[in-house]
């Protein structure tokens, strides 16, 4: 039998069970967007419950108007890749501001956080191992596999089965521990000091993802490990532009060295055309954003666990976050979908997903520093009717509490 490789699992294959129940989550066009974190969607304004812009940046004025004046000064596109011509000002600018704010020595500007991810596999070879967690974000995982060494798997924050796998590693080359800061799908975070001291311990190096925890963690929104007191302590770090940020593109930082070898060597990095001028220019107008107004983050914080507070209270299960990432579990993707359909009919639309995203069926719904305790209220309130509606089983988890970092 021929295999046909356009028709292999994934995604398709949880589309294909939700449409077979009459829903149609995925890939749906946003018309419009309004000031206050709501969106336009098949003509009417709901409540997006489900972005990354975390702070509410993407539309902020100094950002727009930034990146409005960019595209008029340098066109649409560098059209060049960054080692030859496709590096401008503006780039040199944003590596220079975000190193300084992630208190690191060097940065590389990436002309997306994927690609920032996939540029690891510079930092492997023949005999290196990586060591990455279950649930890591899969540009982490697509980008240690190009890196032609091996990669393995430890239990999702399983500090003990990655102490085995470490112990169980023969290969002569170099070791790498890397994991996502927050887990992009449950809100959770990894134990940050407790795999420094491992990685001391077996010579490791330790990368961290910071796509979701940068400019939501820490006294300055550095980050997880600004939050943990490791500024100095880490090896690498990579983060994206397209959440807290609110514009488009990624980063990795680091000590000078360490990025030096992938400014020069990651493929990923040297044959794409540089990141957009305007996508550059938003992304700096952020970060002046991000330090100018903490009230941002508090706000953040604040809806959030009035987010978590009301859903708890309604029976619902928040575990395992402890951040503005709200996942709630569902027995599979029939009824997680027919949730989902019971919110947008209520005028709330948050992310339906699953495998192979996530391990389980779930909701995974986020307010932002645009939203107000009013729209927090319209979400869990249109929690409460939907379940109320499709008579969904609850049971409430009090042990469980957001934590503001």
């Amino acid at each position: 039998m021929v295999i046909d490789p356009f028709d292999r699992g994934g995604l398709q294959d949880a589309e294909a069970v939700l449409r077979a129940h009459g829903v149609d989550a995925y890939f749906r066009a946003v018309q419009g967007w309004t000031a206050d974190g709501c969106a336009i969607i098949d003509g009417r304004e709901v409540v997006l419950a489900g972005s990354n812009d975390y702070l509410g940046l993407s539309r902020h004025p100094r950002v727009i108007e930034a990146a409005a004046e960019a595209l008029a000064r340098y066109g649409a596109s560098v059209s060049g890749s960054r080692p030859l011509n496709g590096t401008i000002d503006l780039h040199e600018r944003l590596e220079e501001r975000i190193a300084a704010f992630l208190g690191q020595e060097s940065a590389a500007v990436a002309t997306t956080g994927f690609q920032a991810n996939l540029a690891l596999a510079a930092a492997m070879g023949p005999g290196d191992v990586a060591f990455s967690d279950a649930r890591n974000h899969a540009s982490l995982i697509d980008g240690l596999r190009l890196g032609g060494g091996t990669v393995r798997s430890y239990r999702h924050t399983d500090l003990g089965h990655l102490r085995r796998r470490l112990d169980a590693a023969t290969e002569p080359g170099g070791r790498l521990i890397v994991t996502d800061g927050v887990f992009s799908m449950e809100g959770d975070v990894a134990p940050l000091r407790d795999l420094r001291e491992l990685a001391d311990e077996y010579g490791a190096k330790l990368i961290v993802d910071s796509a979701h925890d940068l400019g939501v963690l820490g006294q300055r929104g550095a980050g997880l490990h600004e939050a943990t007191g490791l500024e100095d302590r880490v090896d690498l770090i990579t983060a994206t532009f397209s959440k807290a940020l609110g514009s488009t593109g990624g980063v990795i930082a680091g000590p000078a060295a360490n990025v030096r070898r992938l400014r020069y060597n990651a493929r990923a990095l040297v044959f794409s055309a540089g990141l957009p001028p305007a996508s550059a220019a938003a992304a700096l107008a952020a970060l002046d954003v991000l330090i100018a107004e903490p009230h941002r983050r508090e706000r953040l914080h604040e809806l959030s666990r009035l987010l978590h507070d009301g859903l708890r209270a309604l029976g619902f299960d928040t575990r395992p976050s402890t951040t503005p990432i709200v996942p709630v579990s569902f027995p599979d993707m029939a009824a997680a979908g027919a949730f989902w359909a019971g919110l947008c009919d209520a005028g709330v639309v948050v992310n339906l997903v699953g495998p192979p995203a996530t391990t389980r069926a779930m909701l995974r719904v986020t307010l932002t520093a645009a939203h107000d305790a009013g729209h927090a209220e319209r979400v869990i309130n249109a929690f409460a009717t939907t379940a109320d509606r499709l008579r969904t089983p609850r049971a409430p988890h009090p042990d469980h509490r957001f934590e503001s970092w």
